[in-house]
């Protein structure tokens, strides 16, 4: 099988890095639009065996010859162009997975189920860190009970040594960050689908020194396709962002100014967008490089064999310093290459489009995440 990266960025290339070493595909090829995006890769890639390839994913034909030329694609660029790309994958014969980042998006892929079916195509959006990851362990607690009483998914990118004001790094796209905070969040509440206001729900949460004293607070996107999967299966269920004490208040004072809106605004002569100049000031004062961490820490609770126990499963993945991969890259990257990986090796058969927490089997996937020495540590407590 041949395989196809879209998106040369941070997360393509830690994706193309994963697939050259674990995987048994035959050509390997990463593509961007940007020639310099494309060199930088390379230099980063170095003797590793991939193809690279220059493509606009805006150039419609070019698309098209790229997808029949390749049995898998992986979609590693803004989650605006993944419905158009699952239409062509299907319309190609190609399986697709993407790193998602918006429920519009994934509802609308969810729609062409059958077309995918038809064709004998998996399609999996949402295949990174929260969702992707994530969604396999809810998926392994799902499997570990006759009923889950309640599921909390806390996961956040974090700076190892955070800077003032903000306490942050930038470690994927501005623009996608201020869609997490500003975004409706979904949750599941005993059967029904309920809406969460961004930011909000701020709670305290504690994992090993040095990282014992942060906050969460609910964003969008991270339950993605969860509530509806589980709606008979769980009672609740939730997600929340980490972060560092004072970051919700701050970020959160912007956002309420207006600062995240993209409606034109027109000062004097001049017009802006505050988006813009918000993502502006925020690389100017937040950092984008230096030692990161992603913690995970998902806890829940259910009824197996009439007997209560509590499940919690716990990650803290630093970056890799020698392979200069960030914690962000590895979590994001590797969880969809190995995804893509048992489409190849034939671990996943079903047709159609899914969320990972509908077919990826769960220990095969953590057992590939350990090889690759992202730990999930697993405890199980009666209650």
């Amino acid at each position: 099988m041949d395989i196809l990266v879209l998106g040369a960025g941070m997360m393509g290339r830690a994706i193309a890095y994963d697939l050259s070493k674990y995987s048994n595909f035959r050509n390997i090829t990463l593509a961007d639009k940007d020639t310099k995006t494309i060199i930088s890769a390379k230099k980063f890639l170095g003797k590793k065996d991939i193809n690279f390839d220059v493509l606009d994913i805006e150039k419609k034909g070019d698309v098209k010859k790229h997808f029949k030329k390749n049995d898998v694609v992986i979609s590693a660029v803004p989650y605006v162009y993944n419905y158009d790309l699952t239409k062509t994958a299907i319309s190609n014969n190609t399986h697709f997975l993407d790193l998602g980042g918006n429920n519009n998006i994934v509802n609308k892929q969810r729609n062409l189920f059958k077309k995918a079916e038809q064709n004998k195509l998996t399609i999996l959006p949402d295949c990174g860190l929260a969702p992707g990851l994530t969604s396999v362990i809810v998926r392994d607690i799902a499997l570990s009970f006759d009923y889950v009483d309640y599921v909390k998914i806390r996961v956040g990118g974090l700076p190892v040594n955070p800077k003032p004001p903000f306490n942050y790094q930038i470690v994927f796209s501005p623009n996608g960050l201020i869609n997490e905070y500003m975004e409706d969040a979904i949750a599941l509440d005993h059967g029904k689908i309920i809406i969460k206001k961004p930011m909000a729900e701020l709670e305290k949460i504690s994992f090993s020194k040095p990282f014992h004293n942060l906050e969460a607070f609910s964003t969008s996107g991270g339950c993605s396709t969860l509530p509806y999967t589980f709606k008979n299966k769980i009672g609740y269920l939730d997600y929340k962002t980490i972060r560092y004490p004072g970051h919700c208040e701050k970020m959160k004072l912007l956002l309420d100014l207006g600062l995240g809106s993209e409606e034109p605004l027109k000062i004097g002569n001049q017009t802006i967008t505050p988006r813009k100049v918000l993502i502006k000031s925020l690389l100017e004062l937040i950092p984008t490089k230096g030692k990161d961490v992603v913690l995970i820490k998902v806890i829940s609770k259910g009824i197996k064999n009439k007997k209560s126990y509590n499940l919690e499963y716990t990650v803290i993945d630093y970056c890799d310093e020698k392979n200069n991969i960030t914690a962000m890259m590895r979590t994001t990257a590797y969880p969809v290459s190995i995804t893509a990986q048992m489409i190849e090796n034939g671990y996943i058969k079903k047709y159609g489009v899914f969320g990972s927490e509908e077919i990826v089997p769960t220990e095969i996937f953590f057992n590939e995440l350990k090889k690759r020495n992202i730990i999930i540590e697993k405890e199980k407590r009666k209650e």
